[in-house]
């Protein structure tokens, strides 16, 4: 799926929020189970623009969900 810009901006910001939740600990417990259940152990198997095209989507998608609730 190809994302708008204002998708891509709006998937920054809802990451951004969601690393200030965490505190930036992104060697922390939710951020290791999520980079686990996106991609697997073995994560640099996958190209770093698929995996950054993953982040971005999975951010639009924590955007979408919040504006739901």
């Amino acid at each position: 799926m190809r994302l708008s810009p204002l998708d891509t901006i709006r998937a920054l910001l809802a990451l951004a929020r969601l690393g200030v939740t965490t505190r930036l600990r992104f060697g922390g417990r939710y951020w290791i189970w999520r980079r686990e259940t996106a991609f697997g152990k073995h994560e640099n198997a996958i190209p770093l623009k698929a995996r950054l095209h993953a982040l971005l989507e999975f951010g639009a998608w924590v955007w979408r969900m919040r504006r739901m609730m």
